[in-house]
């Protein structure tokens, strides 16, 4: 069965040079996501995309993502489990920084502060394979955050010291390791997805799920 591999960039998107354009080179079967705003940090309209894209892929997905890109990659693979093999959570956006419609300003003491996507993300095992590349300097997501979010989804944590000399936070370069640590993980899991899987079987989207909780949310804020 041939599995489908989707990358999922951050808030820059994936310029030329950077490691996910690279990383994508180097896998036949990988696709990017698409994003009409890739500045626009809107967690409800990336989730969407993504799911989407997940339900017009053929065969097994799995999910290569980077920062803001991993929040959007968990709360749409949530919503499809059946269809998600693994997921490869590169530095992961600190969703205590980001509101439903964008990111929250500190420091503002005249100006109510509002609530965080954090609520609004899985608190559980997320029911797919999953690893979180964690670096410890990263300036958006402190060391011990990252590793209480990968425990919380169950999810193996590992940092970037331990893939060679890259900081995925500055973009540039090939990524040999990460390439190898990818291809690992999914020769171990050998594209099965841990719920059932029904190709082209869209469900009905749920009320209580995490993309219709987050998309009310927006419609609250925006």
């Amino acid at each position: 069965m041939t599995s489908t591999v989707l990358i999922v960039p951050g808030l820059q998107g994936m310029p030329s040079g950077h490691w996910l354009s690279w990383l994508e080179s180097e896998l036949p079967q990988a696709r990017r996501v698409p994003h009409d705003e890739w500045s626009s940090p809107v967690l409800a309209h990336r989730t969407g995309r993504v799911k989407q894209a997940i339900a017009r892929s053929a065969g097994p997905v799995w999910l290569i993502a980077h920062g803001f890109g991993c929040l959007a990659a968990i709360m749409a693979a949530s919503d499809r489990t059946d269809r998600v093999a693994g997921a490869l959570l590169v530095t992961p956006a600190d969703p205590e920084r980001y509101g439903a419609d964008g990111p929250l300003i500190e420091g503002e003491e005249t100006i109510p502060r509002k609530p965080s996507i954090s609520g609004l993300l899985p608190q559980t095992t997320l029911g797919f394979t999953s690893l979180v590349i964690a670096n410890a300097d990263d300036p958006d997501m402190r060391l011990v955050t990252a590793s209480q979010w990968a425990e919380r989804w169950g999810s193996r944590l590992l940092l970037t010291s331990a893939l060679g000399n890259i900081d995925p936070t500055v973009h540039q370069g090939a990524w040999p390791q990460c390439l190898r640590l990818f291809r690992l993980m999914h020769h171990a899991q050998r594209d099965l997805p841990l719920g059932s899987f029904a190709e082209g079987n869209e469900p009905a989207p749920r009320r209580h799920g995490w993309l219709a909780k987050l998309r009310r949310q927006s419609r609250a804020t925006l």
